[in-house]
Formats: structure tokens, C-alpha cells, sequence
């Protein structure tokens, strides 16, 4: 879906906004979390830095894509985005292993958490992450990594819910060790969404077909349009998030150019509309030019 300039420039505004609130919210419950001693609450900060950095990289996204193309770069950066999603990933396991270790810390040696603090911190923070999910809901379905962005605010929300549970908790039970509970199920979220962003990242540079496209349901699809006999050597990758590619060989009869450039209008069409794919690249072939595989053996040859 392609958005207008008033759209784009409402969207990259909104992007702003919420990305200053994510970093704002994840500086506050960082100090709250040293204060209060809360594992969970620090957890929860670098929960919601994960949401500051997926905004940030949307916000690098769009504008880096802006940039022209070169000679040297026939792509533009948009690859850029992905390098940088990978680094944070890759990071972000390192954020969750600490969690891990300091939680294993703090069960051999508990410390006294603050649980007034714990709540009060953590409140602040749901607030900030449900003025952020209304900030993003417009858009979250005119970009992928808006709605990436989205769901990641919607997680941290959630994440919020827990910590203030946990500090419920531990004001009525005086039990520490639900912080640490509620701090390792946080890391554990942190882990899993790193995890992610690093497998997706690599399945893009290894131009692997994207996992929300049926390579075999586009072949058949092309075959259906009139007048293709069939298509081989068919390609589909992904640019970047919400940039897929795709490339094919498409067998048609021998006919006058202005018949090819029909058939290669309807399968463009067709593949915007059906697969959303606007980059594609598609060489047509004659079909009585075709080298026809060699038998690997002659019908009539009986020698044995």
C-alpha cells in the first residue's frame, strides 16, 4: 500500500512522538528499577528500549529509503534496516542473558524490593505504552514496521500489566522472589523477540522466498494467466520489510511484441494485486526456442 505525502508526513510525525515517549519511558523505569530493586522493573526498562529501538529503526527505515540509488548500489539502503534490525537483535540476546544471570544472582542472594515503587514506575509506564498503542493504531497497517513497532508496544503493555501484578503481590506476600519470577518471564519475551528479528534477518540476506508468500501458489498463478505456457527459474525475496522482489523466465508461444507486452501487463497487475509484489522482473521466452532436454535414453535403442 502506497501512502501519499500528507499520510507519509502524518505517520513519520507519529512515529517521532512515540519513539521520544518509548525513550523517555524506558530512561524512567530504568532509575525505577535501580531505586525500587526491582529485577522485574528492570526488565520491563529494556522491554520497552526494545520498542525505542524497533521505532527508531522504522523511523531510520523510512528516511534512509529515501535516499536516490547509485551506480554502486543499484538497491538504494534499504538493506540498511535489516543490518541495523540484526546488531539489535543480536544485542538484545546479550540484554536477556544479563537478566538471566542477575536473576540467578539475586535468587543465591535476595535483596529487599521495593514494591510501592515497583508499582508506581511501572503504572507510569502502561500509561506511556497505551498512549503509544492509540498514537500507532492508525497506522499500523499502512507499513510493516509500524505494525512491528505496534505489536511490540502492545507486548510491553503487557509486560507493564505483570510488573505492577508482581509488585501487587509482593506488597501482600512480602515475597521477593515474585520479582524475579516476573523479571525472567520478561527476559524471557526479550529472548524470544531477539531470536525472531535475528532468524528474520537472516533468512532476507540469505534471499530466502518470504514466509508470507506460497512460491508455488504465485507459479500457479502466472500458468493461469492467458496466454503463459509456463514459467521457470522463478525467484521471490525480500529488499527489505515490505520491499519483496521477485524474477522469472516466462515461457509464452512466438507472437508480435505488442502480444508479450499484454501478457506482461496482465501478470504485473496480477501480482500487485494478488501477492502485493511491485518489483518484479520478468523475461519472456519463445517457446519453440526452448532447448528441449536430451532423452537419457533412445525409445528405440533395445540394445541392453
Amino acid at each position: 500500500m502506497k501512502l501519499d505525502f500528507s499520510q507519509h508526513s502524518q505517520m513519520l510525525s507519529r512515529l517521532k512522538i512515540a519513539f521520544a515517549i518509548a525513550l523517555s519511558v524506558a530512561l524512567l523505569e530504568l532509575i525505577g528499577g535501580v531505586l525500587s530493586n526491582s529485577l522485574a522493573l528492570l526488565s520491563d526498562a529494556a522491554h520497552v528500549f526494545i520498542d525505542a529501538l524497533s521505532l527508531g529503526i522504522a523511523l531510520f527505515a523510512i528516511k534512509i529509503a529515501a535516499k536516490p540509488h547509485t551506480p554502486s548500489l543499484t538497491y538504494g539502503y534499504h538493506r540498511v534496516e535489516i543490518l541495523a534490525a540484526f546488531v539489535n537483535g543480536a544485542t538484545l540476546i546479550g540484554v536477556s542473558a544479563f537478566i538471566f544471570y542477575e536473576a540467578y544472582r539475586r535468587f543465591l542472594e535476595p535483596p529487599q524490593v521495593s514494591s510501592d515503587l515497583m508499582i508506581i514506575f511501572a503504572s507510569i509506564g502502561l500509561i506511556a505504552n497505551l498512549v503509544m498503542v492509540k498514537i500507532l493504531a492508525k497506522h499500523s497497517n499502512e507499513s510493516l514496521n509500524v505494525r512491528g513497532a505496534f505489536l511490540h508496544v502492545i507486548g510491553d503493555a503487557l509486560a507493564s500489566v505483570g510488573v505492577i501484578a508482581g509488585g501487587v503481590a509482593i506488597a501482600f506476600t512480602s515475597l521477593n522472589i515474585i520479582d524475579l519470577l516476573v523479571g525472567v518471564f520478561i527476559g524471557a519475551i526479550i529472548l524470544r523477540s531477539a531470536i525472531k528479528i535475528c532468524k528474520d534477518c537472516t533468512r532476507i540476506f540469505l534471499e530466502g522466498t518470504p514466509k508470507e508468500v506460497d512460491i508455488m501458489e504465485v507459479k500457479s498463478e502466472i500458468e493461469g494467466v492467458e496466454g503463459v505456457k509456463e514459467v521457470h527459474d522463478l525467484h521471490v525475496w525480500t529488499i527489505t520489510s515490505g520491499m519483496d522482489a521477485l524474477s522469472g523466465h516466462i515461457v509464452v508461444k512466438d507472437q508480435m511484441l505488442s502480444q508479450s507486452q499484454v501478457i506482461l501487463s496482465r501478470l504485473n497487475d496480477m501480482l500487485k494485486e494478488k501477492f502485493g509484489l511491485y518489483h518484479s522482473t520478468l523475461q519472456l521466452e519463445n517457446q519453440n526456442d526452448l532447448i528441449q532436454p536430451k532423452k537419457l535414453f533412445d525409445e528405440n535403442d533395445n540394445s541392453a
